[in-house]
């Protein structure tokens, strides 16, 4: 059976409670031989170092995701650098900008929303430097962001390279990407049957300039859509996305495990 990895999933989310071991075994049974729990905030992200300690097969990005920054300190680097020394730890993040959910849209008003981008953008170049720092890449979020992701990233793409995960814009922003230096993942969105902008990018996107992931417990795939999501499905990901790019199963396993193993040294 050929062998992918979930380069991106929640495993500390509440979703998989008293699960993992089941789960990792789905897993293995799919052929996901290595999943990359990503942190959100300070407590997931030593609960994902936690996880990765006690399974072989599970490795820990740690950092503050763009939309928990309410307890964020003003300086995030302090509390993430222990955590960046550990050998399990193969990027930072999940980090980046959202200007999808922005205090407006809750209620708020155009200056909460101003004070809440600023603290984005400053959260996002402290673990940017911290990648700089401990020699690792970076995990980015951006959601109806682009513009001002690429800005601040642009600063440090000679030194820092990014996984701009879940990736959904068009072709053109993928090229942006890939000429900065970093790469794009795709999620289970990609077998969506209104997503064909999104396989669009997947078929223009070269193939070791991609990885796979499912944003576990979110974004199933087809034919899952709707339900929870969990690492074994990367398989069905992995056949949508080696049916648009004609290629093999073994194919795209060797690609897109190597991309990975490129992108985060430390993963074994």
């Amino acid at each position: 059976m050929e062998t992918f990895y979930d380069t991106h999933a929640h495993l500390t989310f509440p979703d998989f409670s008293d699960e993992i071991p089941a789960l990792l075994e789905r897993a293995q049974a799919a052929g996901i031989t290595r999943v990359i729990t990503i942190g959100t905030d300070l407590v997931s992200s030593r609960e994902a170092v936690a996880l990765a300690e006690v399974h072989e097969e599970v490795y820990a990005v740690v950092g503050w995701h763009p939309n928990d920054l309410e307890l964020a300190p003003d300086d995030v680097r302090p509390n993430l650098r222990s955590l960046c020394e550990h050998p399990k730890v193969v990027a930072v993040g999940e980090t980046g900008i959202d200007h999808y959910r922005l205090p407006s849209s809750q209620g708020g008003s155009a200056e909460d929303d101003t004070r809440w981008k600023a603290k984005q953008e400053t959260v996002f170049r402290q673990q940017l430097e911290l990648a700089e720092e401990f020699q690792l890449n970076v995990v980015i979020h951006q959601r109806v962001a682009l513009e001002a992701t690429l800005a601040i990233f642009e600063d440090f793409a000679a030194r820092v390279r990014g996984q701009f995960h879940c990736f959904v814009d068009d072709a053109a922003s993928m090229r942006r990407v890939i000429d900065m230096g970093s790469l794009v993942s795709f999620t289970g969105i990609s077998t969506f049957k209104n997503a064909q902008e999104v396989r669009d990018t997947l078929a223009a996107t070269p193939l070791d300039k991609l990885m796979l992931e499912t944003d576990s417990p979110f974004l199933a795939p087809m034919p899952h859509r709707g339900k929870r999501c969990e690492p074994a499905f990367t398989r069905h990901t992995a056949e949508r996305v080696a049916e648009v790019k004609g290629v093999s199963l073994a194919e795209l396993s060797a690609a897109t495990c190597a991309t990975a193993h490129d992108f985060f040294p430390r993963l074994r």
